[in-house]
C-alpha cells in the first residue's frame, strides 16, 4: 500500500512538474524575444527573467520532492563514475600531467563500444539506405567557415589576465561579480538589487568596451590581483595556420557537415545526377569550449555522424517513408512546451499528416534514428524528439526535431533532425560563383515564365569592367525563373536601380520582357535534410542506460551492453588452472575469434563467482565455462549476463550460438528451449 502511495504521489507530482516545464519553457521564449527586440527596455527585461528565474526554483523544488518520494529512482554517479574510471571506460587525458579540460580518452572497453556502435551506425543508415560516404579533411581553410557563417557566430568576448595570460569569458566574470555582490550585501536596498539584476542581465550584449568598463566598476581583478585586460573576441574554433608561410588562415572543423556541401557537384554525379540522395560522414569535430563539464556531453573534440540528405525543396517525400509510418514516436512539440508541457506518443504518419512534423524525408529520418537507438540498447523510455520552438530556429530552416536522451543530467539533445532548406548550397554556390543545382526531368514539357533580357554591353562594362560577366550571369539565372526575377524588375521601374549580388545594377544596363518558354527540365537548388549525430554523447547516455547494481550492491555492478555492440561478446573461464582445462580454453576463445567475435579470457586464480562479476562490469554478455567434466563429455556451460541462467552444450555448438545472439538471430529464450539449464552457484 505505502508503495502504491508513493507512486500516486509522484505521479501526482510528476503533472505539477510538467505544467511548470511548459511555464519555464513559455517564460524562456519570451525573454529572449525580449533581449532581441531593440524596443524592450532593461526594467521589462529584469522583470521577465526574474520570473524565470522564480519558476526554475520551484521546479526543483518539486524535483526534490519527487527523488525523495522514490529514492530507488536517482541514478547512483559515485558509483558509476568509480566504474567507469576503475574498468578504464573514460579516463582524463594527461592525467599524469595534471590533465585539460575538456579532453578525455576513451579506454579498451569505451573504444571497442564506440567501434562497434559506429558500425551499427554504418550499416544502418549508410549501407541499408545506399549513401554516398565520405571522409573528408578536419583542417577547413577560413573562406569555407566564412561562407557557412562559423567565423561570424562563433564568437564570445574574453579577457586576459595580464600576468598569467589565463582567459576568461568576460560577460561570466561580469555576471559572477554581480551574484557575489548581492550574496555578501543581503541588506541591500531592493532597488540597488534591481539595478545591479539589469547590468548582469544585459551581460552578454555589452560591446567590448562597455564590459570593460562594467568589469571596472564592479571591481573584477585577475587572479594574479592585476585588472583584466581589454575585452576581445574569442572564436570556439581552433584557429591555425596552413602551410609555414603563416598567411593561409584555416580552423580545425567545428561540424563534419560543410566537406559534404562543397563537394555537392561531385556527389551528384557520383549518384548518376539521382535525386534525392543522401551523404554521409562519420569523424572529428572541434570546439574550444570555454567551460566544458558534464563529462563527455560538453567537450573539445569529439566525433560525429552526420548525414546529408539532399532533396527538391517541392517535393519532400521519401520513398521508403511507408516502411516507417507506423512506427510511434515520443514527440514533444512547440504547442505541448508551451501548453501542457506533455509528450505525445503518436504515429510517424499522424505526425506528418496533421502537419505535426513538415515532412516525410524529416519524420522518416527521426524514426530510422528512434530505431537505431534501440538496436544499440537505448532505453525507449527515456527517448523523446522535442522541436525547436520558433524563437530558437535559424531564420532559414522550416522545421527542427532534437532527439533528446535522458541520463543523470536530465534531458540532453544527441541527435539533432533539420530541414535546412536550401540555405547551405545556396550560400556556397553565392561565395564561390559555382552552381549548386540538381535537374528534375518532366515527363511531358512544361510552360514556364521567364524574363528575356537584353544588356548595353557598353554600359556595364564602364560600370564593372572585369566584373561584367559576373554581373550578366547573376542576372540571367534570375530570368530564368520570373518569380525569381519579378522583384528585380520591380525595384527596377519604381526606383531605378537595384543591387543583386552586391553590385548596383541601373535600368539603362538592361531590359526585359516577360515571356513563356516550354522546358523539359527543371534546374533547382536542393534542400538539405540533416540528421546530425554526437556520438559522444550517445556514447555516455548508453553507458547510463546499461549501468544497474545487481540487489542494489554497490559491490556488484553490472553494464547490460547488446550482444551487438558489447566491447567482448563473450568470456572463456576455466574452472581450474589444469593444462588440460586450459588447452580447451584456447581452443574455444581461438574459434570464437575467427568468427569475428571478441573474446574475453580470464584465467586467474580468482574465484568463479567473483571472475563473473568482473566481466558483468564491462558488459560481457555471455561466459563460458569449461569444468572437469568438459574433458570427459566435451561439453561447456554457457551462462548470460542479465539472468545469470545457464545452459550446457557442447562445445562445438558455441561460436555458433553466441555469432546467432549477436547478430540478432537467436534469443536466450530460444537457447534455453534445445538446451538443458543448469544450476550454478556463483558465490
Amino acid at each position: 500500500m505505502a508503495a502504491s502511495n508513493a507512486s500516486e504521489g509522484s505521479a501526482a507530482l510528476q503533472d505539477q512538474l510538467d505544467a511548470l516545464n511548459a511555464k519555464i519553457t513559455k517564460q524562456g521564449s519570451a525573454v529572449r524575444v525580449l533581449k532581441k527586440a531593440s524596443s524592450s527596455n532593461a526594467d521589462e527585461i529584469a522583470s521577465a527573467v526574474a520570473d524565470l528565474k522564480n519558476l526554475k526554483l520551484e521546479a526543483e523544488s518539486l524535483r526534490k520532492k519527487k527523488e525523495e518520494l522514490d529514492p530507488t529512482a536517482q541514478f547512483n554517479r559515485k558509483v558509476f563514475d568509480e566504474l567507469a574510471l576503475r574498468k578504464m571506460f573514460i579516463v582524463p587525458s594527461f592525467e599524469i600531467h595534471g590533465g585539460v579540460k575538456g579532453l578525455f580518452d576513451l579506454g579498451p572497453p569505451a573504444c571497442a563500444l564506440k567501434a562497434a556502435m559506429v558500425d551499427v551506425w554504418r550499416k544502418h543508415f549508410v549501407l541499408a539506405e545506399s549513401m554516398l560516404e565520405m571522409e573528408c579533411t578536419c583542417l577547413t581553410p577560413e573562406v569555407v567557415l566564412k561562407t557557412s557563417g562559423h567565423v561570424e557566430r562563433f564568437t564570445d568576448l574574453m579577457v586576459k589576465d595580464p600576468v598569467s595570460g589565463e582567459c576568461f569569458r568576460a560577460d561570466k566574470l561580469l555576471e559572477d561579480a554581480i551574484d557575489e555582490l548581492i550574496e555578501e550585501n543581503p541588506d541591500m536596498p531592493t532597488s540597488e538589487k534591481e539595478g545591479h539584476l539589469r547590468v548582469q542581465i544585459q551581460a552578454d550584449a555589452f560591446s567590448p568596451a562597455e564590459l570593460d568598463g562594467m568589469l571596472v566598476k564592479y571591481g573584477c581583478k585577475a587572479p594574479s590581483g592585476e585588472p583584466y585586460g581589454s575585452s576581445f573576441p574569442f572564436n570556439l574554433m581552433f584557429k591555425t595556420s596552413i602551410g609555414p608561410e603563416g598567411t593561409a588562415v584555416g580552423y580545425l572543423r567545428p561540424e563534419t557537415a560543410q566537406g559534404l556541401f562543397v563537394n555537392f557537384r561531385r556527389l551528384l554525379d557520383a549518384n548518376a545526377q539521382k535525386m534525392p540522395f543522401a551523404a554521409a560522414q562519420i569523424g572529428l569535430g572541434f570546439r574550444n569550449e570555454i567551460a566544458p563539464r558534464s563529462g563527455l556531453l560538453r567537450v573539445r573534440e569529439f566525433c560525429m555522424g552526420e548525414i546529408e540528405h539532399f532533396v527538391n525543396p517541392d517535393d519532400k517525400s521519401h520513398p521508403n517513408f511507408s516502411s516507417v509510418a507506423t512506427k510511434e514516436l515520443v514527440l514533444f512539440g512547440r504547442d505541448d512546451q508551451l501548453g501542457s508541457g506533455k509528450t505525445k506518443t503518436i504515429t510517424v504518419g499522424e505526425a506528418v499528416s496533421t502537419g505535426l512534423v513538415n515532412n516525410e524525408t524529416l519524420a522518416y529520418f527521426m524514426a530510422r534514428t528512434q530505431l537505431f537507438m534501440e538496436k544499440i540498447g537505448m532505453d525507449p523510455a527515456r527517448l523523446r524528439f522535442r522541436q525547436h520552438l520558433t524563437t530558437e530556429m535559424a531564420h532559414y530552416a522550416t522545421d527542427c526535431w532534437d532527439l533528446e536522451i535522458q541520463s543523470s543530467y536530465g534531458w540532453v539533445e544527441c541527435v539533432g533532425h533539420a530541414d535546412r532548406a536550401c540555405y547551405d548550397l545556396a550560400v556556397h554556390s553565392k561565395a564561390t560563383k559555382t552552381p549548386m543545382v540538381a535537374t528534375l526531368k518532366l515527363d511531358e514539357a512544361r510552360e514556364i515564365e521567364v524574363a528575356k533580357l537584353k544588356f548595353d554591353r557598353k554600359a556595364l562594362g564602364k560600370t564593372f569592367k572585369a566584373n561584367q560577366r559576373v554581373v550578366a550571369s547573376a542576372l540571367e539565372a534570375l530570368a530564368e525563373n520570373w518569380a525569381d526575377f519579378e522583384p528585380i524588375a520591380m525595384a527596377l521601374e519604381t526606383e531605378g536601380k537595384t543591387t543583386v549580388d552586391g553590385f548596383e545594377i541601373t535600368k539603362e544596363m538592361v531590359t526585359w520582357k516577360k515571356m513563356s518558354k516550354k522546358v523539359h527540365e527543371i534546374k533547382f537548388t536542393p534542400s538539405v535534410i540533416e540528421p546530425s549525430f554526437g556520438m559522444g554523447r550517445i556514447l555516455y547516455s548508453l553507458l547510463e542506460h546499461c549501468f544497474y547494481q545487481r540487489d542494489a550492491d554497490e559491490q556488484r555492478c553490472v553494464m547490460k551492453f547488446k550482444p551487438a555492440v558489447a566491447p567482448h561478446k563473450c568470456a572463456v573461464l576455466p574452472i581450474s588452472s589444469g593444462e588440460e582445462v586450459n588447452a580447451v580454453v584456447d581452443e574455444i576463445a581461438a574459434d570464437l575469434m575467427e568468427s569475428d567475435l571478441a573474446t574475453r579470457v580470464d584465467k586467474s586464480t580468482a574465484a568463479l563467482g567473483r571472475r563473473y562479476a568482473r566481466v558483468d562490469e564491462v558488459g560481457v554478455p555471455f561466459a563460458v565455462t569449461v569444468d572437469f567434466e568438459t574433458l570427459t563429455d566435451g561439453c561447456v556451460t554457457l551462462r548470460e549476463r542479465d539472468s545469470m541462467a545457464q545452459i550446457r552444450l557442447p562445445k562445438s555448438d558455441v561460436t555458433r550460438l553466441v555469432f546467432d545472439f549477436v547478430h540478432g538471430r537467436l534469443t536466450w529464450e530460444e537457447a534455453t528451449d534445445k538446451y538443458p539449464v543448469v544450476q550454478v552457484k556463483e558465490d
